[in-house]
């Protein structure tokens, strides 16, 4: 046998092992209920991976809820599109800036509260199959939102609806609580080299 065909054989043997591991753990796996997902860390993605799952939950039906707690001084991608569709997506954008454009805390801590009363309601509607609270660690991070009230919520919400924060500086109560944590961690990015923010990319 040569050494290519050697290799081959041992890459089959490995992933019949690997299926064999994976096919267990998916026939374990039989709970079906509304995940909490956090998305936080320095690196770029958090927003776009929550948005990447609206676009998958519409794709089976899903009707979503969206509250955007920092970003809102200017129009995003994702805003103009998932507006096309009124009827699967509510789509609220409730922020006026990040907070170092603001400058103003009793006002960032005003509109906090005003968008956590609208993810209230998206939270307690039981059409609503995903809601994505979009920079609410923010919020929490400085101390906008208190974080019993808002996870006393959470955890009240319908059996199978899902909930997506994001934002850096999750706190460790959020991440406690939390079904699936993902940290994005910043290797490079463009903007340190001078590169502006590209449409279709940052916005």
């Amino acid at each position: 046998m040569s050494e290519s065909s050697e290799r081959d054989a041992r890459h089959k043997a490995r992933m019949q092992h690997k299926k064999a591991v994976v096919d267990e753990k998916i026939a374990e796996a039989q709970d079906e209920y509304g995940l909490l997902l956090v998305h936080t860390g320095n690196g770029k993605g958090k927003s776009s991976s929550a948005f990447g799952m609206v676009a998958r939950a519409l794709g089976h039906g899903i009707k979503v809820g969206v509250v955007q707690f920092i970003k809102g001084a200017a129009s995003t991608g994702e805003e103009r599109f998932f507006r096309r569709f009124p009827d699967e997506v509510r789509y609220h954008v409730m922020g006026e800036g990040f907070t170092w454009e603001t400058q103003d805390r009793q006002r960032d801590i005003a509109r906090a509260k005003e968008a956590w009363n609208v993810a209230a309601q998206l939270l307690a509607d039981p059409e609503i199959g995903l809601v994505v609270l979009d920079e609410l660690s923010i919020a929490l991070k400085y101390g906008y939102l208190e974080l019993d009230p808002v996870l006393a919520d959470i955890e009240s919400r319908p059996l199978l609806q899902h909930v997506v924060v994001t934002g850096r500086g999750a706190p460790p109560g959020l991440i406690e609580v939390a079904d699936t944590v993902t940290e994005m961690s910043l290797v490079k990015h463009a903007f340190k080299a001078g590169v502006k923010a590209q449409k279709g990319i940052e916005y």
